[in-house]
């Protein structure tokens, strides 16, 4: 009788099963056979903006050659208005006097109202501990002379907010604003505020980060309402003058990264061509991304994820070089940074693919100008010179969208549209303007995915390698 056969307890495959199975195999995508001539312009645009960036002066945009930039300490004595003394603590600070541009009436009169508009510096995770122990020393000795406390806050009120054509983008103005703890209307949100500041110091002691929502379940019964924690965040981040992020308090990651880059996140190196069909996930530390390298030709930013899909499936960035990035609709602040950092490092131009409606417009401005709930941090987070690819409302003509792809433009979106013209960003522009108002008057919309009705591929096979064969971007 033959001795039983040992076994490690694990069923062994059969061969069978490995024949029924086989390992799948990497779909290898080649670089076109045109990508040369299709790439021509968009390398053109490149060396332009190169050349812009190199004669720029650090932080200016391309629309400001004459403007004058100031780094000031934003450190007040003790007790003095205006906040306490956080010795690192720096903030941009520029007056919009300096800001020269022939024939700008727009600054002239802010320049009337305003005298300085402030923006808040990246800092290291000890000056923003300096800064908030700074702000409870200010605290303690208020208290100690029996006048309870008062805090002084940068308004970041509707009103305090504009936007400045040679900065391109939403920034803070000067006013301030009171919030004291004696005050019976204010009394809460002052307790709100020294709460999240007391949070945030322990968080970064530990150099941990958390999201907004770790930070609102820790005193729930205090803050109430999420809305309540995240706007005294905002309301801290401009106290200190440091980035929100710089806080160590996050969002949620949603946007996603696939193509021609690689980087090291917190020590672990990502190669964004080998993360799967769907790419990387942007991550909410951007600060734990290190030593960004590229070879590609532009940075392609997609509105839909539906899109960025077809995008990556079809690996589209091998066959013309480049970068996909997707927020999957309004962009979070993580996509944001994301984006303005790549796009400052790897001086290439970013292409956008939206929706033919106003909220694509929208959309694009929020990455180009800012938000007017973040303008006190749009230095880090807008990209400057966002070029508009598609889709626009020519090319439902130019490519002859069939009628059932075009949606009529609901009396919303009309209004939308109408209010989107007075916009500075798009006024400046006006061959924006030009098809905004031919949008309007057509009261035609459409979505990225019609261009399906062509083909699941057209989109990639056609749209794009045509679009940027012939530079067709504005």
């Amino acid at each position: 009788m033959l001795p039983a056969k040992k076994t490690s307890g694990k069923p062994e495959p059969s061969p069978a099963a490995a024949v029924r199975n086989p390992p799948v195999k990497r779909r290898q995508v080649k670089l076109a056979d045109d990508a040369d001539q299709v790439l021509n312009k968009c390398r053109e645009l490149r060396d332009t903006l190169r050349r812009k960036s190199s004669s720029l002066p650090a932080g200016a945009s391309s629309d400001e050659d004459d403007a004058v930039w100031k780094m000031e300490n934003n450190s007040d004595g003790d007790g003095e208005k205006g906040g306490a003394k956080t010795g690192g603590t720096k903030t941009k600070r520029i007056r919009l006097s300096e800001l020269k541009r022939a024939s700008t009436s727009t600054v002239t009169e802010l320049d009337g109202k305003k005298s300085t508009i402030v923006e808040v510096a990246e800092m290291n995770s000890t000056q923003v501990v300096e800064g908030i122990e700074n702000v409870a020393v200010k605290i303690a000795r208020q208290v100690l002379a029996k006048q309870g406390f008062q805090l002084e806050i940068p308004s970041r009120a509707a009103s305090n907010q504009i936007y400045v054509p040679e900065l391109d983008r939403i920034v803070l103005g000067d006013k301030t604003g009171t919030r004291s703890f004696l005050n019976v209307k204010e009394s809460r949100k002052a307790a709100i505020t020294t709460r999240v500041l007391q949070l945030l110091h322990a968080v970064l002691l530990k150099r941990i980060h958390i999201t907004k929502r770790d930070l609102f379940y820790t005193d729930v019964k205090l803050f109430v309402d999420q809305s309540e924690s995240d706007g005294v965040l905002d309301d801290v981040a401009t106290m200190i003058g440091c980035t929100r992020s710089n806080l160590h308090v996050v969002a949620s990651d949603k946007g996603l990264v696939v193509g021609r880059i690689s980087f090291y996140e917190d020590g672990d190196f990502i190669d964004c061509t080998k993360m799967g069909v769907g790419g990387k996930a942007i991550p909410p530390y951007i600060d734990k991304i290190e030593n960004v390298q590229s070879d590609a030709e532009f940075i392609l930013l997609v509105e839909k994820e539906a899109a960025y899909m077809r995008m990556a499936e079809d690996r589209f960035y091998q066959r013309y070089p480049c970068i996909v990035i997707t927020a999957k609709g309004q962009p979070d602040v993580a996509t944001r940074m994301f984006l303005s950092r790549i796009t400052s490092e790897l001086q290439i131009p970013v292409l956008a693919l939206v929706d033919s409606d106003p909220y694509g417009l929208k959309i694009l401005s929020v990455y180009m100008s800012g938000s007017k709930n973040m303008s006190y941090d749009s230095a880090s987070l807008t990209t400057p010179d966002i070029k508009w690819l598609g889709l626009r409302p020519s090319d439902l003509n130019k490519y002859d969208l069939p009628d059932q792809c075009r949606l009529d433009m609901t009396e919303n979106d009309i209004k939308t549209g109408k209010e989107l013209l007075q916009e500075a960003f798009i006024m400046k522009n006006p061959k924006w303007m030009k098809e905004l108002q031919f949008m309007v008057k057509t009261k035609q919309k459409a979505e990225i995915q019609a261009l399906s009705s062509f083909g699941f591929q057209y989109i990639t096979e056609e749209y794009l390698p045509r679009k940027l064969k012939e530079g067709d971007w504005i």
